[in-house]
């Protein structure tokens, strides 16, 4: 099992991805140790018996690039004799056809997500097996704590050995921002803006396009990043206390927020739509802003065809950081393994 994270974890090198790791943010396979103790050069270990492992993955960047992760397992199967079959997944049925599996007892071996499905839903539900024993003391070093503590289930278990984080953000599109006049509202340089400066930009964007240019969206659970962030950033508020033992979202900053966000026309309250239906909507034109964003959908616009950092028609998009008051948002981590 060991092998096969270290395989995950050089695979995370190859993509690029923001390590969760301190210095390099790649930890060392853990099984290097054990092996330099127990064998010689003169007498290497044998690969493992043939056998199959079944890995389902979602598109995490490059994670859906068949290309990519084959290179990766052809690697691991030379080197221990095992091969591996990957299932892609996608966020519209990934999560039904993983549940499928898991009442027909055919479940995948690995599977990569984040802690939401891995720790919240899952292992919540016993069907994970828990990980404790594979983190030594280097690991926890290694490891950012706060990674850790949401890959971590309140019994104790570790559900999700995490490999990648990466901050969510937003985004816009710069041209209907300058076609509107409201680019005067954005700081470009660190791709910050105020609460004061969002609320006058979604202001003149509305009054030059007549229709809305946001949407909070609420059909299920997919982005719920997006939608969150921007509540809690607006005002200062939370969704949960720090210790993460209760939820907050009766917080006067949030329900100023909704108030505020609720009060503009620019913005929809859209129950048709979750994060990657907004994000196709963005894509064609029809919304200027994306609340549910991050750097790899900006480096890989897998909706456009005219490739990154534009919309279908050709505009240029810019990732922002999410509106608040003093201008330093609070960004949203997404945590993978």
């Amino acid at each position: 099992m060991k092998k096969m994270l270290a395989l995950l974890l050089a695979m995370v090198m190859v993509l690029g991805l923001a390590a969760c790791g301190k210095k390099d943010d790649t930890p060392p396979p853990a099984d290097d140790q054990t092996q330099s103790d127990t064998q010689t050069p003169e007498t290497p270990e044998e690969p493992a018996a043939a056998g199959e492992i079944t890995l389902w993955t979602y598109p995490i960047g490059d994670w859906g690039k068949e290309d990519k992760v084959k290179a990766i397992t052809d690697a691991f199967t030379a080197d221990t004799g095992i091969s591996v079959k990957v299932e892609y997944l996608a966020y519209a049925d990934g999560d039904d056809k993983v549940n499928s599996a898991i009442t027909a007892k055919n479940a995948p071996d690995l599977i990569m997500e984040g802690p939401e499905r891995l720790v919240t839903n899952w292992g919540d539900k016993g069907y994970l097996v828990d990980l404790s024993d594979m983190f030594d003391d280097t690991d926890k070093s290694e490891i950012n704590a706060a990674a850790m503590a949401a890959c971590t289930h309140p019994n104790g278990s570790v559900y999700e050995y995490p490999l990648v984080v990466t901050a969510h953000c937003m985004a816009i599109n710069l041209d209907a921002f300058k076609e509107a006049g409201a680019d005067q509202f954005l700081n470009l340089d660190t791709h910050t803006w105020t609460t004061s400066d969002f609320i006058n930009a979604v202001d003149a964007l509305y009054e030059h396009f007549q229709a809305p240019v946001g949407a909070v969206y609420c059909k299920g659970q997919g982005g719920d990043q997006g939608t969150r962030a921007l509540v809690n950033n607006l005002y200062g508020g939370t969704f949960a206390t720090a210790t993460h033992d209760q939820y907050t979202w009766s917080d006067p900053a949030n329900i100023k927020a909704l108030e505020q966000l609720r009060s503009m026309p620019g913005i929809a309250f859209d129950a048709s739509l979750e994060g990657g239906d907004e994000i196709k909507v963005f894509y064609q034109g029809i919304l200027k802003m994306a609340f549910c964003w991050n750097i790899a959908q900006q480096l890989n616009p897998n909706q456009a065809d005219t490739g990154a950092g534009l919309t279908a028609n050709g505009e240029e998009i810019v990732f922002m950081g999410f509106p608040s008051q003093g201008g330093s948002p609070a960004l949203q981590g997404g945590i993978w393994g």
